[in-house]
């Protein structure tokens, strides 16, 4: 397994943080990683979600809401072809420092056979895309 983790201070509540975070039909407008989002906001629904990793080229996924959690969480678990393979848990995670200020945690957990053939070509990309699209949240959120 690999993990990459991002975090950042928003100075914002989770309220605020989640309502951008939570408003798909949004995502073209402020967000330069994960730029569309589609499907039904339920544990167990399925996403298309369209992804494009820093300078890297654009990929559409289709995985399963396994979490949703209203001012808390938002993950999401996906395959490549069949699981096993390469397989993501993507987390969205808002944790309050205070009233006035969040910190957001993205990370994702990737496990499967092809991990360590893939690794070295995605980290880099995956992480800039986390971290502008963390930036661009608390852009968002501050405005």
């Amino acid at each position: 397994m690999k993990v990459l983790s991002t975090e950042i201070e928003i100075g914002a509540g989770r309220e605020r943080v989640w309502e951008i975070l939570a408003d798909f039909d949004r995502y073209p407008e402020w967000n330069p990683f994960v730029r569309k989002i589609e499907g039904e906001k339920v544990v167990g629904g399925r996403l298309t979600v369209h992804i494009k990793p820093g300078d890297g080229k654009g990929i559409t996924l289709k995985p399963e809401i396994v979490r949703f959690e209203k001012h808390e969480a938002f993950v999401w678990k996906g395959k490549l072809l069949i699981g096993g393979l390469f397989d993501g848990k993507h987390e969205f995670r808002l944790e309050p420092i205070d009233k006035d200020t969040t910190r957001f945690i993205h990370r994702e957990e990737f496990t499967g056979i092809l991990v360590p053939i893939l690794w070295r070509m995605l980290e880099e990309d995956t992480r800039k895309g986390f971290i502008e699209m963390n930036k661009a949240l608390r852009t968002a959120a501050e405005a």
